[in-house]
């Protein structure tokens, strides 16, 4: 069993997060529609695209009442082919690259950034 299950990227404004996110990573955002009945108020869930008998985790972007975005501690890697290919899209899009491309040898290449919500993330490709 891989050791994350599940992940959530906590945001303030989920429109110019999901632009932000579905533009850099080219991809569209699902909103889970079953949030929004009386327990789960205040809660708004848009799931990544994910298939369950993949490797990897699943993950959403998240926004709920009393949780500000930003000033986390967990960083949540997203796989990419190359991944100088989203850093590009990340500065287009008003994000910020941390930490530019850089080699952590026989695993590939890793860049830090930070989202239009002040969420920092991590890009992870084998080339």
């Amino acid at each position: 069993m891989n050791p994350v299950g599940w992940f959530e990227i906590y945001v303030d404004d989920m429109e110019r997060a999901k632009e932000f996110y579905q533009k850099v990573f080219n991809c569209t955002l699902e909103k889970v529609s079953n949030v929004g009945t009386k327990s789960m108020e205040g809660f708004e869930l848009w799931t990544f695209p994910q298939t369950m008998d993949s490797y990897g985790a699943g993950g959403a972007l998240c926004k709920m009442e009393g949780f500000k975005a930003g000033g986390n501690s967990t960083l949540v890697y997203f796989s990419c082919n190359d991944c100088s290919v989203e850093e590009t899209n990340v500065r287009e899009l008003g994000g910020k690259v941390e930490k530019s491309k850089m080699s952590i040898g026989p695993h590939g290449f890793i860049s830090i950034c930070v989202d239009t919500e002040g969420n920092t993330f991590g890009l992870h490709s084998m080339k």
